[in-house]
């Protein structure tokens, strides 16, 4: 029993490592993307309906990171082409992608697909308890994985991740060093959407293989206040998507489990939880601060 209420905690977890590690990667550059909801949502229905379709959950991965990517793109063309306020404008995003995936799923209401098939590593997941718990998931389990790493390997090893957070720190200094600021924030981005569109697909190819609309719950509100719970490093996005994802899962096997609590309680556990760690965090102004990026949210003009 234990065992398999770890496994689903690591499997929930999954979908705020994506949407939480590609929206760091555009708060690093500068950019506040509130609509990480919307974006997920985009992810979620567009993945269902290509592998409903087609019948291939490749396919239903491809077009969740791809329908992300050009949900981020709308947002870009408004904060950076037409320097719209960024948290105006994230909301907004969210509202259009949770319309324009209700409307899109409509027709999908009811049907099933086969998701993710798991993948076990050859010996390793022979292992006694580990063996399940870390080396028979899916690819896009393990995909997530590498992709912290890569985003930590990014920020800290390579000049392109130095670039970016000098956006993100000054980016009136980085445009008189001769960086583009704004082709570096639309490519950071656009990264951001792909991702939160990854994280909304993993919802109906491996944890619900259906489509409901609003089915990602809040998940891309949670990844906002994860990129923060981390500050702005992705190792910590991990430990805080795991934690989160305890929480989730504790608030269903309550409710299965028939406690006393009002399972309305128990539904607001994962928010409730959001709220105090941001209470805690910003009671620590160093830990609030640590590898802030002094940018963050500010419109950068380019003929000033």
């Amino acid at each position: 029993m234990l065992e398999e209420l770890i496994l689903t905690v690591l499997l929930t977890s999954v979908p705020l490592v994506y949407a939480a590690t590609g929206e760091l990667i555009a708060e690093r550059s500068g950019v506040l993307n509130l609509g990480v909801e919307g974006m997920m949502l985009m992810g979620a229905v567009s993945a269902f309906a290509a592998t409903f379709i087609s019948g291939s959950a490749t396919l239903g991965i491809l077009a969740g990171a791809v329908a992300g990517t050009m949900t981020a793109g709308v947002f870009a063309i408004f904060a950076l082409g037409l320097a719209t306020n960024q948290v105006a404008t994230g909301l907004a995003l969210t509202i259009f992608g949770t319309g324009l995936s209700g409307l899109m799923g409509a027709k999908l209401v009811g049907n099933a697909i086969d998701g993710l098939p798991s993948l076990a590593v050859p010996m390793l997941s022979d292992l006694p308890v580990v063996g399940r718990l870390l080396f028979s998931h899916d690819i896009m389990a393990y995909l997530a994985v590498v992709m912290v790493a890569l985003v930590a390997w990014f920020l800290k090893r390579t000049r392109a991740g130095l670039v970016l957070r000098a956006v993100g720190d000054n980016h009136d200094s980085a445009h008189a060093l001769g960086y583009p600021v704004l082709g570096v924030r639309l490519l950071a981005v656009l990264f951001g959407g792909m991702m939160a569109g990854l994280g909304g697909a993993y919802l109906p190819l491996v944890l619900t293989p259906h489509w409901a609309e609003g089915m990602t719950a809040g998940r891309g509100w949670i990844a906002l206040a994860l990129v923060v719970f981390a500050s702005w490093m992705p190792w910590r996005v991990l430990i805080g998507a795991l934690i989160f994802g305890g929480i989730t899962i504790m608030q269903l096997a309550g409710q299965a489990r028939g406690w006393t609590i009002p399972s309305q309680f128990l539904s607001m556990l994962p928010y409730v939880a959001t709220i105090v760690v941001l209470v805690v965090i910003s009671r620590s102004r160093e830990f609030a601060l640590a590898n802030f990026p002094a940018c963050l949210g500010r419109v950068f003009h380019a003929g000033k």
